[in-house]
């Protein structure tokens, strides 16, 4: 099935999120059985269920004029990115500084491929973690994935 981009899915909806207070976290499309546009939204004080249906409502008529699928069927969907997305972007790094995240490498550290710790600097390239009184750099290109560390107490 001949798809347009994520990118140029994301670039047709950002105007419509920023006029409704919404950040696009990423647009995903998987191809199958069913296809299935997902779009995963959120706001500087989180997203709720009214509000990716209001989303979801907003942005279905306007998609189903730019035609993504070039007339091919799919299931659209408005989602939270979830608590346990992984962060990958700019903007995910810069806003969960200053709290506690999960880093899995690729490859052992100091014979360690988990770090929990405290996000305290990121530059593009590398993210630096704040455990203890000791500072941690680590390079992107070496984490396998980071995320928002989940403490169930």
């Amino acid at each position: 099935m001949k798809v347009k981009t994520e990118q140029e899915i994301f670039d047709f909806l950002k105007p419509i999120a920023d006029g409704m207070g919404i950040e696009i976290v990423e647009v995903e499309f998987k191809q199958g059985k069913e296809p299935t546009l997902t779009v995963y939204a959120d706001t500087d004080s989180g997203i709720d269920l009214n509000t990716c249906a209001a989303f979801h409502t907003a942005i279905d008529a306007p998609l189903d004029d730019f035609d993504p699928t070039f007339g091919a069927p799919y299931t659209l969907q408005v989602s939270s990115p979830g608590l346990d997305r992984p962060l990958k972007t700019a903007r995910d790094f810069e806003k969960r500084m200053g709290q506690k995240v999960e880093v899995k490498l690729y490859a052992p550290l100091k014979g360690k491929k988990l770090f929990e710790a405290v996000l305290v600097g990121y530059d593009g390239n590398c993210i630096t973690l704040q455990d203890g009184d000791e500072n941690i750099k680590l390079e992107l290109s070496k984490i396998a994935k980071v995320c928002l560390a989940i403490d169930f107490d």
